[in-house]
């Protein structure tokens, strides 16, 4: 199969796998209590069935994503499907919490080899100017995946049991390499070097920072996490230098943030997966713990969302292709805020929940404005043989900028407690741990600090919204430089195919 032929198809076969790595980051959420009653666990080890997760799928996606350019990013995506795929499995027959935490890690390390892969063949196999829709697609996929996350969870905890949140993707997992086998062309790669030392570095440092953030709150950010945070920071900044001192190949190509647009893209990928998990935690906080609404019930108030975060990334995303990369973007963050102040001043004991519903589809909308003309707007000037490491660096800004807004929106959430339910810092962790526990005649000051909470998103998303004033227009395409460009690539097939002749 040829690149040019049905890049629809092969988009469409990569996105039933990503699909899988965002749900399964979402979709334990709602299962937690009957992991902890089924495998006699704690709270504090439940927590590390997402923690691993997260921690073994955001430190490596720097090195992945250069594997994707060195290796082909059909080959990497299909073994990391391999792995996430019989971690699953793994996962699903765990007997003790011990193991179900070891097969999590292992399965986010799969997702990890994956999601860089995605993102590099959509940009070798659309046109740039040509390439919103698909990353449309693309992003709205992710949107929508970690939205239905806890919809698909609860309908599975609920039916036949929580072992099924990870059965299930095993014959998932195996249509979804059977189509990637046939669908997803096999493009050409470059010998890059691989750098052993700043492999070392970029995974430690993103680990050390990724697990201060993520344990900060649950560790009353003590000296050890705040140590932690340091290491690693310190450990990125000598990555940084080392990357930026090297003569030969470095695992980060610094050069790539010369184009304004790709820097400014990563600030705003960063911003929305932020918000979007800042969001998320008071709202279902509220819905559950004040409303009184089943962790499906619950996620169904957002399914407006869901929807229509995908109708709209594949419309605006094509619309975008020929737009300033300003319009849609900025403009869907300001929604995207304004919407967040809508949940914010609806999180009353009485207020109605149709309207919650409503502003979520507008906030479907907006996150249809910002996901697909991100990705195109990152990946228009990105060298086509350096796509895989564009794609590592752009999905480590949104993974890093997913667990930023988790621990700052846990520690507030907390702040907020104390302050409007004073000297019961106790019943507050309790109430943080089991939100359908909350007692009727604390309802009003928990809404409060729910509501208060709930603003947070705001301040990510004035920041995206900033950083999208300064995109540049993209670059009428030159007719002619195309057609060199055509004429030298099939020079270059025709000489590869007399050497191997």
């Amino acid at each position: 199969m040829t690149v040019e032929r049905n890049p629809w198809q092969a988009l469409g076969a990569l996105l039933v796998g990503f699909s899988l790595i965002l749900l399964d980051m979402s979709v334990v959420a709602v299962a937690n209590p009957a992991i902890m009653e089924s495998l006699k666990a704690s709270v504090s080890e439940v927590i590390w069935v997402t923690s691993a997760y997260l921690l073994t799928y955001a430190a490596p996606l720097l090195f992945t994503g250069r594997l994707g350019d060195r290796y082909g990013p059909k080959n990497v995506y299909l073994v990391g499907l391999v792995v996430f795929t019989l971690a699953s499995l793994w996962c699903g027959v765990a007997d003790s919490i011990d193991g179900l935490i070891a097969a999590r890690a292992v399965q986010g390390f799969g997702a990890a080899l994956m999601t860089p892969q995605t993102m590099a063949v959509v940009t070798k196999i659309f046109p740039a100017d040509k390439r919103g829709a698909a990353m449309g697609a693309w992003g709205g996929s992710a949107g929508v995946a970690l939205l239905l996350g806890p919809v698909l969870g609860g309908l599975l905890v609920d039916s036949v049991g929580w072992e099924w949140i990870f059965l299930i993707n095993v014959p998932i997992g195996i249509v979804a390499f059977a189509l990637a086998w046939k669908l997803v062309p096999t493009l050409e790669t470059t010998k890059h070097r691989i750098d052993p030392f700043g492999i070392v570095l970029s995974c430690t440092g993103m680990f050390l920072l990724v697990f201060g953030l993520q344990e900060g709150n649950n560790r009353d950010w003590s000296a050890s996490i705040w140590s932690m945070i340091a290491a690693g920071l310190l450990v990125l900044t000598v990555f940084v230098v080392t990357q930026a001192r090297s003569k030969g190949e470095p695992l980060l190509l610094l050069s790539l943030f010369r184009d304004r647009n790709f820097a400014l893209a990563n600030v705003g990928i960063a911003t929305m997966g932020a918000a979007v998990t800042a969001m998320t935690v008071p709202s279902y906080f509220y819905l559950q713990g004040v409303r009184g609404l089943s962790s499906m019930e619950s996620a169904l108030i957002f399914a407006p969302l869901a929807i229509l975060t995908g109708v709209f990334s594949v419309t605006i995303g094509k619309l975008s292709d020929k737009a300033h990369p300003r319009t849609f973007t900025a403009l869907g963050f300001v929604l995207f805020a304004l919407t967040i102040v809508g949940f914010s001043l609806l999180m009353e004991p009485d207020s109605h929940l149709w309207m919650f519903s409503a502003t979520a589809a507008l906030t479907g909308v907006a996150n249809g404005m910002v996901w697909g003309p991100l990705g195109a707007i990152a990946t228009r000037n990105l060298p086509v043989r350096q796509s895989g490491a564009g794609s590592g660096i752009y999905n480590t800004n949104r993974q890093m900028g997913a667990v930023l807004g988790s621990a700052a929106v846990g520690a507030l959430f907390v702040d907020r407690i104390e302050a409007h339910l004073p000297g019961i810092s106790a019943g507050g962790a309790k109430f943080e741990g089991s939100p359908s526990a909350i007692p009727e005649a604390f309802h009003e000051p928990y809404s409060t600090a729910l509501s208060e909470t709930g603003l947070l998103p705001v301040a990510f998303l004035l920041l995206g919204a900033v950083a999208c004033t300064f995109f540049l227009r993209f670059p009428t395409p030159e007719p002619q430089k195309e057609e060199e460009d055509v004429a030298l690539e099939k020079a270059e097939k025709a000489e590869k195919a007399e050497k191997t002749g």
